[in-house]
């Protein structure tokens, strides 16, 4: 294999001056280092030397032996390891970011090459979008980093959260609405009746919420709470979009009821109404059969979604409502040992009792001694939804949260020794992840929303559990998905789907546009974030079927050695340089940002090699290069395929054969056409046609091949001075590339006709104002005499005119008298006819433009 163990490859590094000593005493210590690969090793870190090992950080060292007379060997010098290098990648050790000590630390699992993985998976009550794949594509990469590059074994595992307060409101909610749209005792003016209230019930709360939030931060403000203010600042940034969506629902409602159409009226309403009827009607759904379809419904999606994206399946799936038994089990054990209590038919974490045993609470987010500093905001999204507002009472401690929630009407229900109820939100994962993992994971990772409550308490309630005081030893998050500054979020609005994501961009552009980032990090989400992804997509594939092109020719038959001097050197420097760059980055908690601007880094160096003057470029190196980028985009999941190098296929049918050898045939009768209309071209020219005409058009059927016809076969053509270079390609992605390029011409060619308009349009104003005689421009009835030449003299009213006003007067007619005179000259005394062509070339750019909008 090409991609080495990581911990074999990379060896110590070595003191500047210990590299030194030792180097006096061999045959190379006066050879100047001038390789690239160790230059950008030095500049790294300036106590490097020369390079011996895979990591360059070997050394020279004294003679193993020494020959005598009898032996017939020479005398070697072994190159040996630094052992005394302090920095970790260089000792080869993968450096991840452990949320839990919040900085990059050495990766060791807990057994041999073995890893326990444990990722949070979707709650599923509604589609994906697209901040949930930057978490899961995240991980995917990561994940596949570990497996193919690392050659670390994985068992990962994902968990379908399939019953929780948000599945639960959205179930009942979609239920009570298809009741209500099937209800035909609710007719047109009944239900603009229920929107409208709905509507001035959801205003309501919504002002309620806002004089809460306002009142909380003024007090924040007051008490110099830095910490609160920047909560309730944020919470308010929130909810001033929440009231716009609000605003808009209720333009669209109040549009849809002037109407008559009770469907519109309904989608309009939807949200408001939805909200009213879980009000009044919610705790009439019973029946456990609506939440578990409701939940299938988005699992699947989300499945779905996943596989369109590329993410490999988990090793294990699990789902909660398919855990019940096992939660109970796990919650009655921490109640045996006190550090849980019942209350109410719910059981909540003491986290007194638990502190008291000596573990510690909030590690993910540190915020006082044992959470002290929790805010109520904070607690209120770890009640979930659905929490009452007596669920306070209950507790001993405001800062206990609830392992089993008794059920109240409209809740499904599970016995248990406590009473009817659910699972909490968070102990589903400490018993999924406990139960095919074990009492100790090595990774744990999910979104950075999931941080607190969440996570926090995930760990509390498996530390009570398992009796550790450490169930976790790696916690990795993903950092958030902003879209126009806020994060993206379901509960804002602002999301898109990963469905709608995908009907614009490829699986591969997502991918490639989340590998341009650091994975914790937070990143934007916007029009030049995914452009940027489809030029780095552009370069590596330009490259790959440069090298493709050169591969094809019989390299065999000329000249194999380095035939460019220093330029082939640079070149296969630059190469060893990438690789180790791409390595340490990947070593350096997955820094795939830093690793594919090496890989294109490489690119740019290679166009350059061959666009050199009289290049004759080693193709075999060219090749290796390509076939190691390809490499590590296969690693990265941008890839899939055998092919040696390159894209690919992806899928399409680009000439592979049927069993009956059919797939020949668009190619055949792509051929037989362009042969005919080549061939008819030039008889017509033979017959005493135009030649100058006859050419233009054979060129213009050759243009039409290349354009128009093999794209749609999967053939790319480029025209080079040098000759046609082709290639086979993915045809639906060609053709995507085609209609992205005819959009962008079309915009264009818009853009272009709309100024020709505006410039025409003033063309026709000019000439109707020019053909006005000079002596009739003020004959109007705001004057009563004029002078023979036309200036007025009297108003209507019977004053004079000022004299400063004649003055201007006759200004005015002389510069009429020029544009009518140069309008006579330029239209040949005929300015109706001018006028009447111009405007013609007004319709048509109009028409023009109204062909390219449709």
């Amino acid at each position: 294999s090409t991609i080495p163990y990581h911990n074999l490859q990379n060896q110590p590094k070595q003191s500047k001056n210990k590299a030194s000593k030792n180097q006096s005493n061999s045959p190379n210590a006066n050879v100047p280092d001038t390789s690239q690969a160790n230059q950008a090793t030095r500049q790294r870190n300036p106590t490097q030397r020369n390079t011996m090992s895979l990591s360059g950080t070997g050394t020279f060292c004294p003679p193993c032996s020494t020959p005598s007379d009898t032996s017939h060997r020479h005398l070697w010098l072994p190159p040996q390891a630094n052992t005394s290098a302090s920095d970790p990648i260089a000792l080869g050790q993968l450096l991840l970011r452990n949320s839990l000590t919040n900085k990059k630390e050495p990766f060791v699992p807990m057994k041999h090459r073995h890893v326990r993985w444990y990722t949070c998976g979707p709650t599923v009550y509604d589609s994906s979008h697209v901040g949930h794949a930057r978490t899961y594509l995240s991980f995917d990469i990561m994940r596949r980093i570990m497996t193919d590059y690392f050659h670390y074994n994985v068992l990962y595992q994902i968990n379908t959260t399939d019953i929780d307060d948000k599945i639960i409101l959205r179930a009942r909610q979609n239920e009570l609405l298809r009741q209500l749209e099937e209800d035909g005792s609710v007719d047109f003016e009944k239900l603009v009746g229920l929107a409208k209230e709905a509507l001035e019930e959801a205003k309501a709360k919504s002002e309620e919420k806002k004089q809460k939030i306002e009142k909380e931060l003024e007090e924040a403000i007051n008490n110099k709470d830095s910490r609160a203010r920047t909560e309730q600042e944020g919470l308010l940034e929130q909810h001033l979009v929440k009231r716009k969506n609000l605003e808009k629902d209720e333009v669209q409602i109040i549009e849809a009821c002037s109407g008559n159409d009770r469907v519109i009226l309904l989608k309009a309403a939807k949200s408001v109404l939805a909200e009213k009827l879980d009000r009044e009607k919610g705790h009439l759904i019973t029946d456990h059969s609506v939440f578990n379809q409701h939940a299938r419904k988005y699992e699947r999606e989300f499945m779905e979604d996943m596989t369109a994206l590329g993410i490999r399946e988990p090793d294990i799936l699990t789902r909660v409502t398919e855990y019940v038994p096992q939660i109970i089990a796990f919650v009655q054990k921490i109640v045996d040992k006190g550090l849980a209590y019942e209350s109410n038919g719910s059981v909540y974490l003491s986290l007194d009792a638990f502190q008291s045993k000596g573990h510690n609470y909030r590690k993910l987010s540190p915020a006082g001694p044992g959470g002290a500093a929790t805010t109520a905001a904070e607690m209120a999204e770890g009640e979930g939804a659905l929490a009452g507002s007596s669920s306070g009472s209950e507790k001993r401690n405001p800062n206990d949260f609830a392992l089993w929630k008794a059920s109240k009407a409209g809740e499904p229900a599970w016995d248990s020794p406590f009473g009817p109820g659910r699972p909490g939100w968070h102990i589903e994962c400490s018993v999924v992840a406990g139960d095919i993992l074990g009492e100790n994971l090595d990774i744990h990772a999910g979104g950075e929303d999931l941080k607190f409550p969440h996570h926090d308490n995930e760990l509390a309630q498996s530390e009570a559990c398992f009796g550790c005081q450490q169930w976790v030893n790696y916690f990795t998050h993903t950092g958030h998905l902003h879209i126009e500054g806020l994060k993206m979020s379901k509960s804002l609005k602002n999301f898109i789907t990963i469905r709608q994501a995908l009907e614009h961009n490829t699986a591969r552009q997502l991918r490639i546009m989340f590998l341009l980032q650091g994975w914790d990090q937070p990143m934007n989400y916007s029009d030049q974030t995914i452009d940027d992804a489809r030029s780095k997509e552009t370069t590596f594939k330009s490259f790959f079927r440069e090298v493709e092109a050169l591969a094809r020719n019989d390299y065999l038959s000329e000249e194999v050695g380095w035939r460019m001097g220093e330029a082939d050197h640079k070149l296969s420097e630059a190469y060893l340089a990438a690789r180790q760059t791409v390595h340490e980055s990947l070593l350096d908690n997955f820094n795939t940002k830093e690793a594919m601007g090496a890989m294109l880094k490489l690119i740019n160096e290679a166009n350059q090699y061959l666009r050199l003057p009289n290049a004759k470029p080693s193709v075999l190196l060219l090749r290796a290069i390509a076939t190691y980028i390809t490499q590590i985009l296969k690693v990265f999941g941008v890839v899939n395929g055998g092919d040696d190098f390159g894209f690919g296929m992806g899928g399409g049918t680009g000439g592979d054969a049927d069993a009956n050898g059919n797939a020949s045939e668009p190619y055949i009768d792509a051929m037989v056409s362009f042969r005919d209309n080549i061939r008819n071209a030039a008889l017509e020219a033979a017959k005493g046609g135009d030649a100058k005409a006859a050419i233009q058009s054979i060129l213009k059927i050759c243009d039409g091949l290349r354009d128009d016809v093999l794209p749609k076969l999967g053939v790319r053509l480029e025209d080079r001075p040098t000759g046609t270079m082709w290639n086979l390609e993915d045809p639906e992605v060609m053709m995507r590339e085609m209609a992205e390029k005819a959009a962008k011409e079309r915009e264009i060619q818009i853009s272009k006709l709309e100024k020709q308009l505006v410039a025409r349009e003033k063309e026709v104003e000019k000439i109707k104002n020019s053909m006005v005689q000079p002596q009739d421009l003020f004959r109007t009835d705001e004057f009563k005499e004029w002078d023979e030449a036309g200036v007025p003299i009297t108003l209507a009213s019977g004053e004079p005119v000022s004299g400063g006003q004649v003055k201007k007067k006759k200004k005015a007619i002389e510069k009429q008298e020029k544009a009518y005179k140069d309008l006579m000259d330029k239209s040949g005394n005929n300015p109706q006819e001018l006028l009447d062509a111009t405007q013609t070339e007004v319709d048509a750019i109009k028409f023009k433009l109204s062909e390219l909008s449709l």
